[in-house]
């Protein structure tokens, strides 16, 4: 009792003070739980854990509280903590990381990152700011990552993957989100002349190590943590392999061969000592098993589950996400045998979970669908479609940022577009709750 109390202050303290640095309202520990700080969310598994939603949505969908119109071009996501959001987007030759207020969308400061990336799909940023210890960590698509104070955007230090660390630009631009471990930032800069892997000093943005270059090519996944042995290692879904590497020096444990072609996107999910990942283009799907002695096997593999990039999400003992040529599919974890699949009512694209509910976005309508976490099938609680939608988009891009909920509110990007909506229910600008 002593010990869950003493983390309760501890958890409380630490959401106060982060707080005054954002210069965000005082919330309660409760409150604090909606914070969204990193890519996927706290534990980088997309599962929010919100209460109080609508869990049906009235004729035309929840009320938007707001539209921002100058994010500029790109697919980043945004991160929230506080009443504060940041998010990535470009003002001319520049990509540069942005904080607005989530009550009202208002900007409040921007900051450069480096030059604009441009590729037939869309330019700009594609990654999901980190937040933490009151500093943000933002990855531009062409390596560069800096590192700004939350309150201000003061720039503490800045890096490049390709000038710094010798890595490589993917076709598509840099698209992993940074991870925020201690002392350190984890991240993918690619392997043609440095390592895959990095480590960086999170005060001064020094390398601390490199790994090898011999265990591939860095692509689109975002690195996460686990337990292997009693000690915490990083999981990372490369080009042509999965990798266990140890995070205090970069060594690798082990490595599983992955059929991954064009663009490997999808993040990893763990739950206890195994590991599920997915990717597109016909790859499939893999559940990995941790052994002892930094071991590592397949257990099952098939192709069920060929997520592109709209993300897959574990809830209880299933995953959930959009399968090519299958529409959305609810697959046992276990197994990974099909449950359901529904491919009539609601086109490719991505998935979010709040309070019972998956929030489901069509990448090439628009459309926002509400629908049950059931494993029986798909049941819907209501839809809208996104309006307006941007001219700015080129042909072969979608609208592919995530949705995120976040302090009872619905965020979602189009390029220069930014949306609130809110879908707690019985609140408006005039007057919030």
């Amino acid at each position: 009792m002593l010990s869950r109390t003493s983390g309760y202050v501890c958890q409380v303290f630490t959401s106060l003070v982060l707080a005054l640095l954002l210069g965000a309202p005082l919330t309660s520990g409760a409150e604090s739980n909606t914070d969204w700080p990193q890519w996927r969310g706290p534990n980088r598994d997309d599962l929010s854990a919100e209460t109080g939603l609508l869990q049906a949505w009235p004729e035309g969908g929840p009320q938007r509280l707001w539209l921002y119109e100058n994010c500029g071009l790109g697919y980043a996501g945004p991160s929230i903590v506080g009443d504060r959001m940041f998010i990535m987007g470009t003002r001319g030759d520049v990509e540069i990381l942005i904080c607005l207020k989530t009550d009202d969308g208002t900007e409040v400061w921007n900051r450069e990152i480096g030059p604009i990336f441009e590729n037939d799909w869309g330019n700009g940023p594609r990654s999901t700011p980190t937040v933490d210890g009151g500093n943000v960590f933002a990855l531009g698509a062409q390596g560069n990552l800096i590192c700004v104070a939350a309150s201000s955007g003061e720039l503490h230090w800045t890096t490049s993957f390709t000038e710094d660390l010798g890595g490589k630009v993917p076709s598509w631009g840099f698209a992993e989100s940074p991870l925020v471990m201690e002392d350190r930032v984890l991240c993918s800069p690619g392997s043609e002349k440095g390592g895959v892997i990095a480590a960086l000093d999170r005060e001064t943005g020094e390398k601390i190590w490199l790994s090898s270059p011999q265990v591939g090519d860095a692509h689109y996944s975002s690195i996460m943590l686990t337990e292997q042995d009693g000690q915490t290692i990083g999981v990372q879904l490369l080009e042509k392999s999965l990798i266990g590497f140890s995070p205090l020096d970069g060594a690798v444990h082990w490595s599983i061969p992955w059929p991954g072609r064009i663009a490997v996107v999808p993040t990893p999910i763990i739950l206890g000592n195994r590991v599920y990942v997915t990717s597109g283009y016909g790859a499939g799907c893999s559940l990995i098993r941790l052994g002892t002695d930094r071991q590592a096997e397949p257990l099952f593999e098939n192709k069920n589950m060929v997520n592109q990039h709209g993300g897959v999400i574990l809830l209880g003992d299933h995953v959930y996400g959009y399968s090519e040529g299958k529409g959305w599919v609810c697959q046992e974890f276990s197994t990974l045998e099909t449950t359901w699949r529904e491919k009539g009512e609601l086109g490719k694209g991505a998935i979010a979970y709040a309070n019972n509910r998956f929030y489901c976005l069509a990448e090439e309508s628009g459309e926002v669908a509400l629908i049950s976490t059931s494993t029986a099938g798909w049941e819907e609680h209501g839809r809208f479609t996104l309006d307006p939608q941007t001219s700015l988009r080129k042909p072969s891009g979608k609208i592919w940022v995530h949705p995120v909920i976040s302090g009872g509110r619905l965020f979602l990007r189009d390029q220069e577009y930014v949306y609130c909506y809110d879908v707690r229910g019985g609140r408006s600008l005039s007057h919030k709750q």
